[in-house]
């Protein structure tokens, strides 16, 4: 599996491009996640630009399609990661 990484401004480490081949492969799309499923457009907004979401969201979008935390997204090891 080739995973690309949509890291923005060399900040993000968890890399949500798994999401969207995901949800390519189910009957969900932006739509039904909005409307039927009531997940924010906001929330969606901040998938589509590689920013942070919750946990809970994340749980979420795995029951929703019926999935993995890997089938939503991957972390990205980064030189720029907090110290800890």
């Amino acid at each position: 599996m080739v995973i690309i990484s949509n890291i923005f401004k060399g900040t993000a480490m968890i890399d949500y491009s798994p999401f969207w081949e995901t949800l390519k492969k189910t009957n969900e799309n932006w739509y039904t996640l909005t409307s039927k499923h009531h997940m924010s457009h906001s929330t969606l907004h901040r998938l589509k630009h590689n920013q942070d979401i919750s946990m809970k969201t994340v749980n979420d979008l795995c029951r929703i399609l019926h999935c993995q935390i890997q089938d939503i997204c991957v972390y990205v090891p980064s030189d720029e990661d907090q110290p800890l």
